[in-house]
């Protein structure tokens, strides 16, 4: 799986651990935001570089990390056709691909460590939709809500 993935300043001590660990498990990451660290990038920039990637169908997921991964998870979620959550268990990190469809994973950097994040872009990349009648019910609703705006 093609995983668009980028980091602000807060995020980036993680970064090159969780694109180690998906190429381990046979993903192929893809950084779409800066290649160094700088304290004046910002976070939405960040959530759009990798919300951008998966809507374009240039990969098929993302992985966007700041400092709480709130951030980045707001912002990318203002994109139409995103649905990103943050994910700071691997409960969570695979359920919200299952249950949700979800095709960006948001981590904070200053809540979860190096190999956390690690595991957690693992499990999110590994999780498959299930398909289920009650799930599909729920995406639809979402995506209604996403196309009236409320």
């Amino acid at each position: 799986m093609r995983i668009a993935i980028a980091a602000d300043h807060a995020g980036r001590p993680l970064l090159d651990r969780v694109v180690e660990a998906l190429q381990t498990a046979g993903h192929d990451p893809v950084l779409v935001g800066p290649a160094v660290s700088d304290p004046a990038d910002d976070y939405p920039d960040i959530a759009r570089a990798v919300g951008s990637a998966v809507r374009s169908g240039d990969a098929d997921r993302g992985v966007a990390v700041c400092g709480s991964g709130a951030g980045v998870s707001v912002a990318a979620t203002k994109m139409t056709g995103i649905r990103g959550a943050v994910a700071h268990d691997a409960y969570t990190a695979h359920q919200m691909v299952e249950h949700d469809d979800c095709n960006v994973l948001c981590i904070g950097a200053r809540v979860v460590g190096s190999e956390l994040a690690a595991e957690l872009a693992v499990a999110f990349a590994g999780a498959r939709f299930t398909g289920e009648e009650r799930h599909v019910r729920r995406l639809t609703k979402i995506l209604e809500i996403e196309a009236t705006g409320g």
